[in-house]
């Protein structure tokens, strides 16, 4: 039996933001309460508050905005990862970068040999530990390193998802591994919520919403799993 798991933060009022974005807020244009036929809500917040993909024009004017998303490359095979303990390992404000080798001795920790893996299953989801989804915003994370990017990327690598904030630094104002990915045509999911699912091998259902001219969308991230 396959079994359905959210991978995505619920989006609230209470959902923590990035400091300084638009945080997720609702309004209603119509209330049954009041006399109307119907209820009828409004909202407000910024696309990256919660589970989202970002679009390359998020970090370079000229790239592609959100209605350019590839449909395909959310959904599909994908590896989930543990790399929870380098971050628990880490100081709070600073886990530090994730090379290639410590990639690949996470993945082979759980018994996945990660070269092998992207091949057949080319969606690569990190869980770190620090996540939004248990109420507060992580005070830092652990972050994919440009080079381990382009590495992962020439093994096949199209998506690239964290239950982080960001697939970069907290601190970061190049955003060296946005660029490294989007340069090499790959692209993210971030905000997931992994903190249910093992390691492993997984169906990725996560389509970012179809908005036009955007710098990311949000999406709602399920893992099939078997069993």
């Amino acid at each position: 039996m396959r079994r359905l798991i959210d991978a995505s933060v619920l989006l609230g009022a209470t959902t923590p933001v990035w400091p300084g974005d638009t945080p997720f807020s609702c309004g209603w244009a119509c209330r049954i309460a009041s006399g109307a036929s119907i209820n009828l809500s409004a909202i407000t917040l910024s696309p990256h508050v919660g589970t989202h993909a970002d679009a390359p024009l998020h970090v370079r004017d000229g790239w592609a905005a959100t209605d350019a998303l590839p449909l395909e490359v959310f959904i599909g095979s994908a590896i989930v990862v543990d790399v929870g303990d380098v971050s628990a390992g880490a100081e709070p404000d600073g886990p530090g970068a994730l090379s290639l080798a410590t990639l690949e001795a996470s993945a082979r920790a759980s018994g996945i040999v990660l070269a092998d893996a992207l091949r057949d299953a080319p969606r690569l989801l990190l869980r770190t530990g620090r996540t939004i989804a248990g109420g507060d915003f992580p005070a830092g994370w652990p972050w994919v390193e440009p080079d381990a990017v382009r590495a992962l990327a020439a093994l096949g690598l199209r998506l690239l998802g964290v239950d982080a904030p960001s697939i970069d630094a907290r601190e970061s104002k190049t955003l060296a591994t946005h660029h490294a990915l989007f340069d090499a045509g790959a692209f993210n999911l971030e905000n997931l919520d992994l903190r249910e699912v093992p390691a492993g091998r997984y169906e990725l259902i996560a389509p970012p919403l179809r908005v036009e001219g955007l710098d990311g969308a949000p999406a709602r991230a399920v893992l099939v799993a078997d069993g």
